[in-house]
């Protein structure tokens, strides 16, 4: 059988030799070979191999412009043909179609090529790691693991192809009374060391759940986000907050740090780290993908800009894919050792997990949500009980601003658990963060 790389490749040079002079065209390709297994209990309750491929194949001509998805078989011969009846569907469909003002296509024949073949652990290696490890607990939890790839390839002589191996395990712990503690364990190299380090935190965290939960009024308290706490904040703010199409409309949360009416804390620096992470270093539209920096000591910087907003703006596109935002994000640490972590809070909340997220004020850059799963209440630097779900609502300009007062030194990797349609090779780097204070409403 083709490897994956020849199976896109052998398209992409048939589909160059079939466009007629007037049609131009881009392929991208999409595929991976996945082992899922969902554990209960500790126990294996399920086990399978996804092995998919599929291309996005758009044709242009006059201005105009339609694309197709096709689900490949592996047999050369039937997907030639499915890419030929394609295009002969999407010729009909042109003919149909309004010119596009804001189409911008890339003229230029980059070549890239990224194979990150880090050796992944062997499955049975890991279930008997996580049997071991959870035997006597109440463990549910996915372990998705194996190579992506994704290619591209267009008539101006454009030829992108990116592999990464990842795996990722997330799993909860539940108590018997109900309450559980989310953890993740995420990468390109598994170490059993690694993953028994992460379990024990997880299991040290679960005894605590057995404790009378503590009674909070509504009110603002030193709070302590771990990594995971604070993805899903820094996610809020990839909804919009780096994109030029949002800045230029102006309904971006990050509209007062772009329009330098306001500043981030300087510990605060972000950016979209391609170089390196689990995502190719090329978009879908064809655009090389570059390092970017959004976020430098509070201030903003680069924004994220695909074709359409470059054409209608007069900008130049940076590779952002659909929905301008990051999908290799990446923060700077700080000084705090997490080891020091409960100390440094003093007096406060240890919030493991947020969810529900939305804006209360997205313009103004507010946000709420909920506490999730594993939130202590810490005295003196030692957790006293849990606490139960509270709603949070502040603005970024204070949780990333005024109110945080370090960083952690280590960070962690979190990738993307979206399994829908197929694995995704979004991630985010994340330090913890300490803030001296966190407004809960209710």
């Amino acid at each position: 059988m083709m490897s994956h790389q020849a199976q896109f490749k052998a398209l992409a040079q048939w589909l160059h030799g079939a466009v007629i002079a007037d049609e131009r065209y881009t392929l991208s390709y999409d595929a991976e070979a996945s082992d899922f297994i969902r554990f209960n209990h500790a126990k294996v309750r399920q086990a399978g191999h996804v092995q998919q491929a599929s291309v996005t194949f758009k044709l242009i001509a006059a201005g105009r412009h339609a694309n197709l998805s096709l689900t490949l078989s592996g047999d050369g011969e039937v997907d030639q043909q499915r890419l030929s009846d394609a295009l002969l569907q999407l010729r009909e469909t042109l003919t149909l179609l309004p010119e596009d003002p804001y189409l911008q296509l890339n003229e230029e024949a980059w070549q890239s090529s990224n194979v990150q073949e880090t050796p992944l652990p062997d499955s049975a290696h890991v279930v008997e790691q996580i049997a071991q490890l959870g035997e006597g607990l109440d463990l549910v939890g996915i372990y998705a693991a194996g190579p992506i790839y994704r290619g591209f390839a267009s008539s101006s002589g454009a030829l992108g192809w990116h592999q990464a191996n990842s795996f990722n395990f997330d799993w909860s712990l539940f108590h018997e009374n109900g309450q559980a503690v989310k953890a993740n364990y995420a990468g390109h190299t598994w170490t059993d060391d690694g993953f028994a380090r992460r379990f024990a935190l997880a299991r040290e965290q679960l005894a605590f759940l057995g404790r009378p939960a503590h009674a909070l009024a509504p009110g603002q308290y030193r709070a302590y986000l771990a990594p995971a706490a604070l993805e899903e904040v820094i996610g809020m703010l990839c909804w919009g907050g780096f994109s030029a199409q949002s800045l230029a409309d102006k309904t971006s949360p990050l509209q007062r740090l772009y329009d330098g009416h306001a500043t981030l804390n300087p510990l605060v620096s972000l950016s979209e780290q391609v170089s390196g992470s689990l995502s190719p270093a090329f978009s879908g539209e064809g655009y090389p993908r570059m390092d970017l920096s959004l976020v430098a000591g509070g201030v903003a910087r680069d924004r994220m800009i695909d074709s359409r907003s470059a054409a209608e703006y007069g900008l130049v596109a940076n590779g952002a894919g659909w929905g301008e935002s990051p999908s290799a994000l990446s923060m700077d640490g700080g000084s705090l050792a997490l080891d020091e972590v409960l100390k440094a809070l003093g007096t406060g909340l240890y919030i493991s997990n947020l969810w529900y997220l939305n804006f209360s004020d997205r313009t103004a850059g507010r946000i709420t949500g909920m506490t999730r799963f594993a939130t202590f209440w810490v005295e003196d630097g030692q957790i006293k009980a849990p606490v139960n779900t509270m709603r949070f609502d502040d603005s970024i300009f204070s949780l990333l601003g005024t109110a945080l007062e370090q960083l952690t030194t280590e960070r962690e990797l979190l990738l993307s658990t979206s399994t829908y349609s197929q694995r995704q090779t979004a991630s985010s780097l994340l330090p913890g963060a300490l803030l001296s204070g966190l407004t809960l409403t209710l």
